[in-house]
């Protein structure tokens, strides 16, 4: 199955998202995890074919991450 260039730009980061929670402390990995599966799922709903708001949501995300891979944030909820 070929994917578009926003579909492989949303499964790339989710994969970031995913390895920067494995970058955490054991302790918090699983609540890293759980945030990133349950944003991705809260907009997994979005139409594909709405590229402004996949890309609005690309770019709220990437900030996330960005935002929680900084080495001073040790847990989230």
């Amino acid at each position: 199955m070929r994917r578009s260039g926003l579909q492989r730009e949303v499964l790339k980061l989710y994969r970031q998202c995913l390895r920067a929670a494995g970058k955490k402390p054991e302790a918090t990995r699983d609540n890293f995890r759980m945030v990133a599966r349950r944003e991705f799922r809260k907009n997994q709903m979005v139409d594909k074919k709405d590229f402004a708001a996949v890309e609005t949501l690309l770019r709220m995300g990437s900030r996330k991450l960005e935002l929680y891979s900084s080495e001073g944030v040790k847990d989230i909820h």
